[in-house]
């Protein structure tokens, strides 16, 4: 806890263009609860690497993100908006709780699992050990509070597990982190396969909106969106291609999935694809001037990361500090 507010940390991946759904789902939620917590929104590259990438592509996603990060509401003075690569301490601290993590634990990890089945080809030790590596990103600044996915709840558990089994060993070392459990984000299925998430890797370019995506494409992807023959619109399992469209609508003007039911209960499937495709466009486009403005303003946005990455040090090295002591590390002469 700094100054009397709990900590919060989250992040992205720097690895493909952002979807509607890591809009609707995080980055809008991170910027309605920033004022209520000291947070820490990393842009993850490093977790990125378990994966071969282009360096010059990967170079320039990072910064997009970060930019967007920014366009999307979040202020950088009040938020610490930075890098994970440049904070030595996220892999520092790795190295440490590897040898506080047991093998079964990483063996039952399903992300692993589903990854390796992915990567055939690329099954390394990052991939296996990318659950340690987010535990250190988390216990690093001392977050109290971590908004996580059902996805990400199990590694989570093990953050947990790991901060616990080191605590009490060494004393108290490490804040126990929880879930946010406060406004939820929307969950977003793909277009093309309601059964799914919309993904920034479908190879299916109907399947996601991109926050970049231009009106027309975007209008002409959700005219394209799979519903079904029943031809009534109605917020219900059975129908999840029309229950994704309401959430989408719903998410983006606050209403909920009554008042949009009764509100296009009269219309057919056409009108209200158009509907949500016109005010998804309308909420993007702010974001997207933003982001443009953002883009051409250079010394801006490295000035951005080079303050918040110090800022991210600092606190890193605080916590660095402590766990060097605590496990017998010689004192470094400063």
């Amino acid at each position: 806890m700094l100054n009397g507010e709990k900590i919060l940390f989250s992040g992205m991946q720097a690895t493909g263009n952002l979807t509607l759904g890591n809009y609707l789902g995080a980055l809008k939620n991170w910027v309605q609860i920033a004022d209520e917590y000291t947070t820490f929104y990393s842009v993850v590259d490093m977790h990125s690497i378990t994966v071969r990438q282009d360096p010059a592509e990967f170079r320039k996603r990072a910064r997009n993100l970060l930019t967007l990060y920014i366009a999307a509401g979040l202020d950088p003075e009040k938020n610490c908006i930075y890098y994970q690569s440049h904070v030595s301490g996220h892999a520092e601290l790795a190295w440490v709780l590897n040898c506080f993590t047991y093998m079964g634990e990483l063996n039952r990890m399903t992300q692993f699992k589903d990854k390796a089945a992915k990567h055939a080809d690329n099954i390394n030790a990052g991939l296996f050990t990318y659950p340690v590596l987010m535990a250190a990103d988390i216990l690093l600044y001392q977050a109290d509070v971590v908004p996580v996915g059902i996805d990400q709840m199990q590694h989570l558990e093990l953050c947990r597990d790991i901060a616990q089994r080191f605590n009490s060993i060494y004393g108290d070392v490490f804040t126990i982190p929880e879930a946010y459990l406060g406004k939820s984000g929307a969950k977003i299925m793909s277009l093309q396969d309601p059964s799914k998430k919309m993904s920034k890797s479908d190879e299916n370019v109907n399947a996601s909106i991109y926050l970049m995506d231009d009106p027309d494409s975007i209008i002409r992807k959700f005219k394209r969106a799979v519903t079904d023959s029943e031809a009534h619109i109605c917020y219900r399992d059975e129908q999840p291609g029309i229950k994704n469209l309401l959430d989408i609508y719903c998410a983006c003007t606050g209403k909920t999935p009554d008042e949009a039911v009764k509100e296009f209960e009269n219309g057919g499937y056409g009108d209200f694809k158009l509907a949500v495709g016109e005010t998804v466009v309308s909420v993007l486009r702010p974001l997207q001037e933003k982001y443009q403005e953002l883009s051409k303003n250079k010394d801006y946005i490295d000035q951005v990361i080079k303050n918040n990455a110090e800022k991210a040090n600092y606190y890193a090295t605080k916590t660095l500090r402590k766990v060097h002591k605590k496990i017998g590390f010689p004192e470094r002469i400063r």
